[in-house]
């Protein structure tokens, strides 16, 4: 399982946070963690029986969730541009 590399963090920041040292910006913590599921929900279908990671999966999913409901409440506009960028909820 790779990890995410530096340049692909600062490019997700770059284009969600508005710049690469805006780590703190809601929509860019939503796609890197965004990021990070995807890389972890394609380890998990190769390695069915790691639990461990399993339980890492639906912590990353609970935050983003969180997340995405801050986002929703403060920002509506902001949210519905972001879930359509991401591609979530269809």
């Amino acid at each position: 399982m790779s990890h995410l590399t530096i340049d692909q963090k600062k490019a997700i920041f770059t284009k969600y946070g508005g710049s690469a040292t805006n780590t703190g910006s809601v929509e860019a913590q939503v796609a890197h963690i965004t990021q990070r599921i995807s890389q972890i929900s394609s380890h998990l279908q190769a390695n069915k029986h790691d639990h461990s990671t399993q339980r890492g999966l639906m912590r990353l999913v609970g935050q983003r969730k969180r997340l995405l409901a801050y986002l929703q409440k403060h920002n509506l506009q902001g949210y519905r541009a972001l879930i359509e960028q991401l591609g979530l909820r269809k």
